[in-house]
This record gives structure tokens, sequence and C-alpha cells, in this order.
């Protein structure tokens, strides 16, 4: 399931092994989750998932649940 495993990577990156995942968190809702830690998290996305998210829709997702949209989109067109 996408959002377990996005859960996961959450976790991984922002080394918080109690952080829930929610669709309407934004950037702003998480300690740590700077420039650094936004390009490592689509890495690691991308690496998971094996995909790879445009630049341009990148700028676009306004909060968690619209990154688990689009992955879950990439992965059925897969």
């Amino acid at each position: 399931m996408v959002q377990d495993r996005l859960q996961r990577i959450f976790r991984e990156i922002f080394s918080d092994d109690d952080f829930i995942l929610i669709d309407t968190m934004t950037s702003a809702d998480v300690p740590g989750w700077d420039s650094l830690a936004h390009i490592n998290l689509i890495y690691a996305v991308e690496r998971e998932f094996s995909i790879q998210i445009a630049d341009d829709r990148l700028a676009s997702f306004a909060t968690v649940g619209d990154m688990r949209e689009h992955i879950e989109e990439l992965s059925r067109a897969a």
C-alpha cells in the first residue's frame, strides 16, 4: 500500500519512528522538513516506487495527499 510505504520513508527521512503520515500535512507541519530533507524525501520516494516525478509536478503538491495520489497514478501507469 502506497500510504504505508510513504510513512516508512517519512519516518526514515525525519528520524521519527512514531511519525504518523496524514494526507492533509504540508511541509510546515513536519519539523525538519527543509530544502535538503525535501530533496532526500523525493529521492527516496522515486527510488522506493521506481518512478520519476517531473519537476513541474513536484511544485504542484500542496499536501502529502497530493503526492500520494500522484504516486498512485504513476504506479498504475507503469
